[in-house]
């Protein structure tokens, strides 16, 4: 009887430290909402990745993904790493654009990919508690909204006039090249890309106090309609 107490003992002690060992792991560690975190990645490597993946897009070679599975495993929570500000149209679908699949990002959406509090607020959620380090703010060319407020008409409802309302600082500021018909909303768009960046972390505390602290950086894009390509805009924090 002591022999076998004996042999536990040594069995048990030989056993304790490879469980603290695997606990420790980096893909081991518990995110929020139970997730296990994935390993941390430089905001320059998670555009990279979005980049790949917007490549695959543009060639047609989409990765295929078992959704099956991973609908199971993402009961459980999620830590997506990319937050994406995005238009509405139909024609801009950030989980196509950049290949991604169930759980790998965040999107807040709205007509000329702007943010009033709502969707700010959504924003803030995903940085402080699901951990997101990566904003995109993605416009995309031809988009209708600024088509809309560059024509100066007054809109039909006042919601659509508040859109309107929104992204004509940019307007304002695009019609400073001198800018005519097409290359106007073209400069425009632009310009409403990087005004929504601006916008967001001007009216969000939180959000500032991220970058600050080097724990969210922003990224300010266009998507290419005839092309499929997503382009990365000077500007950005």
């Amino acid at each position: 009887m002591k022999c076998f107490l004996r042999k536990f003992a040594i069995l048990l002690l030989l056993t304790v430290p490879a469980i603290g060992q695997e606990a420790a792991t980096p893909t081991q560690q518990t995110a929020h909402h139970g997730v296990a975190r994935r390993p941390s990645l430089s905001a320059d490597e998670i555009w990279a990745d979005l980049m790949r993946g917007n490549e695959r897009f543009v060639e047609g070679k989409p990765r295929t993904y078992g959704s099956v599975s991973l609908r199971t495993t993402l009961t459980k929570g999620q830590n997506p790493k990319v937050v994406v500000l995005a238009c509405s149209d139909s024609r801009v679908a950030p989980e196509l654009v950049f290949d991604k699949n169930l759980g790998d990002l965040f999107v807040v959406r709205s007509a000329g990919n702007i943010a009033g509090p709502i969707g700010v607020g959504s924003i803030e959620y995903a940085v402080e508690h699901l951990g997101s380090s990566v904003l995109v703010v993605l416009g995309h060319t031809k988009c209708g909204a600024v088509t809309a407020a560059c024509s100066g008409e007054k809109m039909p409802s006042p919601d659509l006039q508040e859109i309107v309302d929104k992204i004509n600082p940019a307007v304002l500021e695009a019609r400073k090249s001198n800018a005519k018909d097409d290359a106007l909303v073209e400069a425009a768009i632009k310009e409403n890309i990087h005004q929504s960046a601006k916008d967001v972390l001007a009216n969000s505390e939180i959000l500032r106090h991220f970058v600050e602290e080097k724990k969210l950086t922003v990224f300010e894009a266009e998507y290419q309609l005839d092309t499929g390509k997503v382009i990365r805009l000077k500007g950005g924090q």
